[in-house]
């Protein structure tokens, strides 16, 4: 009697493909668990770490009323970041099946393209999500009207719930990329390309949260996914031909500018904060290594935005040489060949003999 082959439906529970295959469900049943625990008055408690944003701050005694509610950070948080974790994994991967698997079966892109479509198509998604809610959160705090508050933050050592949530919300998409990298089936060869990316990401936003750098890392965020939103946009649109030069050239050119803006307000922000530290007569020997910090996260961000941007106006640079050769070589070919024999007219003025105005010469017969 033969045996018969398990179907792709089947899969051993718990095996390699079952987990790749079914991971938000299993990821949806562990969320579950802390959603659950606030039914009950012994698991509440518990739960409530892990689904709300927690250490409160007092609100000072000058606040207005009724005082906004403040926090600071504390250990509570990486519970409160690991359940938007599982929260980031489950949106991720409806949007990839929902959304870009069927638009990917609708437009039959091969295979070699399957992978960068996916890829834009969550970073573009995540990226316009991110820098529509920065954007709110910078005019819900008032900086967009008045751009001082960038540098005049709420009382030292804490932030507002709409600052807080947003960077809890950053930290856990982040931090939900590293396990993608697996459920994704990342090549081996592209893994450190992408951890790099991640912990970049990682780094900064982490920088800001832990200084209290909310709303200048607001602002160059909100800047930031900008540029990548068009990026994201671009490999949309183009998925990878290259025949869209006029739209590769147009994005370079606001890459570069989008990086030379967050330098600049980058730069000019903290300097306007450390003046107005020194001004209002801070405790310099309090808070050295604060401003140790903070110089070394502006140095990082300059750094590596540098860096960025000049590889990109040199990919541009070459990829601009690379395409006027053959543009070169057409006018070289054609230059060459005006001067040949065409049937419309002589060769260098001299005329030449036609087939028609000779005789054909007549096979001769073998007698």
């Amino acid at each position: 009697m033969a045996l018969r082959k398990k179907s792709a439906r089947n899969l051993p529970v718990l095996s390699h493909e079952f987990v790749l295959r079914n991971h938000a469900d299993l990821v949806a049943c562990v969320g579950m668990f802390f959603v659950l625990g606030l039914l009950f008055q012994g698991t509440a408690e518990v739960s409530i770490v892990f689904l709300t944003l927690q250490h409160g701050a007092p609100a000072p005694p000058e606040a207005p009323a009724p005082p906004r509610p403040l926090y600071h950070y504390g250990a509570r948080d990486l519970a409160t970041v690991f359940f938007y974790t599982l929260v980031a994994v489950i949106v991720h991967a409806t949007l990839q099946e929902y959304v870009l698997d069927r638009v990917t079966r609708r437009l039959q892109l091969p295979r070699a393209k399957q992978g960068r479509f996916n890829e834009a198509g969550q970073l573009g998604a995540f990226a316009l999500l991110s820098c529509a809610w920065g954007a709110w959160v910078l005019a819900a705090e008032g900086c967009l009207d008045e751009p001082g508050r960038l540098w005049r933050a709420p009382p030292r050592g804490s932030m507002t719930f709409r600052v807080k949530f947003f960077y809890v919300a950053q930290l856990a998409y982040w931090f939900h990329a590293v396990p993608e990298l697996y459920f994704q089936r990342t090549r081996q060869q592209d893994l450190p390309q992408q951890l790099v990316y991640i912990g970049l990401h990682l780094f900064h936003v982490a920088g800001a949260y832990l200084l209290y750098l909310g709303h200048l890392g607001l602002l160059l965020l909100t800047m930031h996914y900008f540029v990548e939103l068009l990026t994201h946009a671009r490999d949309l649109l183009s998925l990878g031909e290259e025949k869209h030069q006029r739209q590769r050239s147009l994005w370079a050119v606001v890459y570069v500018l989008g990086r030379l803006g967050t330098l600049v307000l980058s730069v000019l922000t903290v300097c306007f904060r450390l003046v107005v530290g020194q001004a209002r007569g801070a405790d310099t020997a309090g808070n050295v290594d604060v401003l140790a910090a903070e110089i070394a996260m502006l140095l990082s961000s300059c750094a590596i935005q540098a860096c960025v941007t000049w590889s990109v106006v040199s990919a541009q640079l070459q990829r601009w040489v690379e395409g006027d050769g053959p543009l070169q070589a057409l006018v070289l070919k054609k230059k060459q060949t005006k001067g040949r024999f065409s049937r419309k007219g002589p060769e260098n003025g001299v005329a030449a003999s036609s087939g028609l105005d000779s005789p054909r010469r007549r096979k001769e017969r073998a007698p």
